[in-house]
């Protein structure tokens, strides 16, 4: 069975704010810390600071038990021969009123570089103020209270900054036509930006209307006949006399006769006459 083991960065912080108005230093510093290191989380890992962050307000107004302001002290070393000093905690507490609930949190912590990480999510304010509105932390119960279980809370992955680029400089206005490509990428949303499209106003086509479509044709006016009468008619009688029937042209027709030929009975004379009249008959 594997054991789940938190990574580095992979859970999200909380904020908590406290008030530390009449609380006990040691019970306050015993919620504390549980909180910083991460325990009170079921994902909480020995080697892993998966703690939240915690804002103690009103520190200068946290109280002792008993006469530990007098009999309680605390020494510190400067690091020089004769550099060990001890001071009362009321004589401290004048000096720092946040001093004594941080060493009391300190001592409770992990004595390395991990507990010191940790430690540092500890904020602590003398007065009733404190400038991590924008965290939006937590109001939590100092005497009962105790965060529940928040299960695993991811993070979000953290994004790295880009350098800035300078501003590029002005380019001087030309005038480009558009390629095909801009034309096409543009006209969608054009069409979607406008309304409706007005009625265009076309001309009147100039193309003759099928023949089927038109009318029937007008009548064609034509001239009134004329009725001859009797009278009025020229007369045939004589054009007619002139004219040979029909029975005399078919003999004509049948019977030609030719222009040497001469009667037979007619004497010589008369012949060489009348076949010299004829060119001028003609």
């Amino acid at each position: 069975m594997n054991c789940y083991q938190a990574k580095t960065g992979e859970l999200a912080r909380h904020w908590y704010v406290i008030d530390a108005t009449d609380q006990v230093v040691g019970r306050l510093a015993a919620q504390i810390a549980p909180i910083l290191m991460g325990k009170h989380r079921p994902t909480y890992t020995p080697h892993i600071d998966t703690g939240d962050f915690v804002i103690v307000t009103n520190v200068d107004k946290v109280v002792f038990t008993g006469k530990k302001w007098q009999q309680k002290s605390y020494q510190r070393y400067t690091g020089h021969p004769g550099g060990q000093k001890e001071e009362a905690a009321w004589k401290l507490f004048q000096r720092h009123p946040d001093r004594i609930l941080q060493l009391a949190v300190q001592r409770m912590m992990p004595k390395n570089k991990l507990g010191r990480h940790m430690l540092g999510k500890l904020k602590l304010y003398a007065g009733p103020h404190h400038p991590h509105q924008a965290q939006g932390p937590v109001p939590l119960d100092a005497v009962n209270g105790r965060p529940a279980s928040a299960g695993i809370l991811y993070a979000p992955k953290p994004v790295p900054k880009q350098p800035r680029q300078p501003a590029p400089k002005p380019k001087e206005e030309t005038a480009v036509a558009p390629s095909a490509t801009e034309t096409e990428a543009v006209a969608p949303s054009v069409v979607e930006a406008t309304t409706a499209p007005a009625p265009v106003e076309t001309a009147p086509s100039l193309e003759t209307p099928p023949v089927a479509e038109t009318s029937a044709p007008a009548p064609v006016e034509t001239a009134p006949s004329v009725e001859m009468t009797t009278a009025e008619a020229p007369p045939v009688a004589e054009a007619t006399a002139a004219e040979p029937t029909s029975s005399d042209a078919s003999a004509l027709v049948e019977e030609p006769t030719p222009a040497d030929a001469q009667p037979v009975d007619a004497p010589v004379g008369e012949q060489v006459a009348t076949t010299e009249s004829a060119p001028g008959s003609e």
